[in-house]
């Protein structure tokens, strides 16, 4: 078992490694995870890789499950949903993060009481791959703060350390890299305890490539941050659409306006109707968020009592012994000195 005497023996750990296409990477990967972590089960789910990947990993010694539905949060669904254990150490397979990391990670999570770690990229400005990838990093770092809360600052990082309650709590919806910004929002809308542990970045070896695209992904968690606004900050959401509606009725309404006081007559009469139209749709728009927020509040409550129903499995606490010179050690009294 990993670190002998430690509050964490008698926990069961996975290690959850979602991977497409690393086959360059893999094999090194689990066996760092094992050497790091001797006592944990290493999942590899394998997004219908061509390269070998899950031949790779499986001779590396970890449990592989194929996944068909392409996307990592079609993986880490199925993962999280088939696997059972006290924590979860979620990394990506190419090789970009340390497992040596993953113990100062439980720890954390542990002696902070956590229900998700995130270890932060140290590097990840100087190396994202591409300078695309690097500036809108930091775009939707500053978006998220500005939309969610400044609970994060790196929210797409990869490499995360989940409590069992979390995981079995989290309602994962989007189907591609926007999941690890799915698991930010649950966990700020929520409030759950979490924490950052700030960690190095590795660059990718001869051989790996990301599977990012710059354009395309950006679009799809642009898309994610606004559909995660309207499901749970409708209000604000709604808020914003109806305030576009009210100026744009405004503006067609000034020059309507300005004209009737001035002569007593309106001879632009479908302006005047459409500047209404926006006007209704902008009270409408208003009225649809006031009522989403309260459906938004309850679901939350609901999330939350679901969250609070799960156990949190702890490790068992040592308890002390008293030796008597001739005796058999027997055990304290559980509340000894509790007076």
């Amino acid at each position: 078992m990993i670190m002998t005497g430690s509050r964490i023996d008698n926990l069961n750990i996975a290690v959850l490694l979602p991977c497409y296409n690393e086959a360059s990477t893999i094999g090194a990967v689990v066996r760092g995870f094992r050497s790091a972590l001797p006592g944990a089960v290493v999942h590899v789910y394998d997004n219908n890789s061509t390269d070998g990947t899950a031949l790779h990993a499986m001779l590396a010694g970890a449990s592989v499950v194929r996944e068909r539905r392409q996307g990592k949060g079609h993986v880490v669904r199925r993962m999280f949903a088939d696997i059972d254990a006290d924590i979860y150490i979620m990394a990506d397979g190419d090789g970009t993060y340390s497992p040596d990391d993953a113990e100062e990670l439980i720890r954390t999570l542990l002696t902070e009481r956590a229900d998700m770690v995130v270890g932060t990229r140290r590097g990840v400005q100087a190396d994202a791959g591409r300078q695309g990838h690097a500036i809108g990093n930091k775009i939707f770092n500053v978006l998220y703060r500005t939309m969610f809360g400044t609970d994060f600052t790196d929210i797409f990082s990869g490499y995360r350390v989940f409590s069992r309650r979390f995981v079995k709590s989290f309602p994962a919806v989007s189907g591609g890299f926007e999941i690890e910004t799915e698991m930010s929002v649950h966990a700020s809308r929520l409030k759950l305890p979490i924490s950052e542990l700030e960690l190095d970045y590795g660059r990718r070896p001869e051989g790996s490539h990301s599977k990012l695209s710059t354009f395309k992904d950006g679009a799809k968690i642009l898309w994610m941050f606004a559909m995660l606004m309207k499901e749970t900050r409708p209000f604000a959401f709604f808020g914003i659409v109806s305030a576009a509606f009210m100026l744009a009725s405004l503006g067609f309404m000034a020059p309507v306006l300005v004209e009737y006081f001035e002569t007593g007559l309106v001879s632009r009469m479908p302006t005047w109707v459409l500047s209404m139209a926006l006007m209704m749709v902008s009270f409408m728009m208003f009225t649809a968020g006031v009522i989403l927020d309260s459906v938004s509040r309850a679901r939350a409550e609901q999330l939350r009592i679901h969250y609070m129903s799960l156990a949190s499995p702890r490790p068992r606490e040592q308890t002390p012994l008293l030796v008597d010179d001739l005796d058999t050690p027997r055990q304290l009294p559980s509340r000894i000195g509790s007076r």
